[in-house]
């Protein structure tokens, strides 16, 4: 399967690359953008090209796939959002995104999210999208639900970070789900 890039009224969503590093850095250098990420704040651009790394081989391994978000207004990367523990064969992913602090609460996460929802179970035919969030991270769920996410429950010692185990929050949603009219969702994250 080819990388496909995908795009929303704002947003192009593209294959996170190397020329990339600088801004995925500074994202994931910041603390507020990892405090419910499930990793401390990266402290060199080495820690982040590995990251970057890791996700063109979990793509080309067939278990994940991440989308660089790009601000089609500036041209500036501001993100990421994506596909972990992707399995084909079982038609399931987890979805997971972090974004720039300066675009917090705007709306990109919901509308790109929103388009990889669409092409998971349009393109991808999945049947499942999970999504786990600390229980702390009230943006991060309370996005989920608003994007029609079903809570299933708290996972018990899911996440690890700090040199601790935390519990997490367990979303999931299926394509067989009744879903009414979109309503214009307003961003939380």
């Amino acid at each position: 399967m080819n990388f496909q890039s995908l795009s929303t009224n704002r947003l192009d969503l593209i294959r996170v690359t190397e020329s990339h590093v600088n801004d995925f850095y500074t994202i994931l250098s910041d603390s507020r953008v990892t405090q419910y990420y499930g990793i401390d704040p990266l402290t060199s651009l080495e820690e982040a090209s590995q990251i970057i790394h890791s996700f063109d081989q979990t793509f080309s391994m067939k278990r994940g796939i991440r989308w660089g978000m790009i601000d089609r207004s500036t041209g500036r990367f501001i993100g990421t959002v994506g596909l972990n523990n992707w399995s084909p064969y079982a038609k399931k992913a987890e979805l997971g995104f972090e974004l720039h602090p300066d675009f917090w609460r705007r709306g990109y996460v919901s509308e790109a999210v929103q388009e990889v929802i669409r092409f998971s179970f349009k393109e991808l035919a999945l049947h499942r999208l999970g999504a786990v969030t600390f229980l702390e991270n009230e943006a991060s769920y309370r996005l989920l639900e608003k994007l029609r996410f079903t809570f299933e429950g708290v996972l018990r010692g899911y996440l690890y970070q700090s040199e601790r185990s935390h519990d997490a929050r367990m979303y999931g949603r299926l394509r067989t789900d009744v879903i009414t009219p979109q309503v214009k969702i307003e961003e939380t994250v």
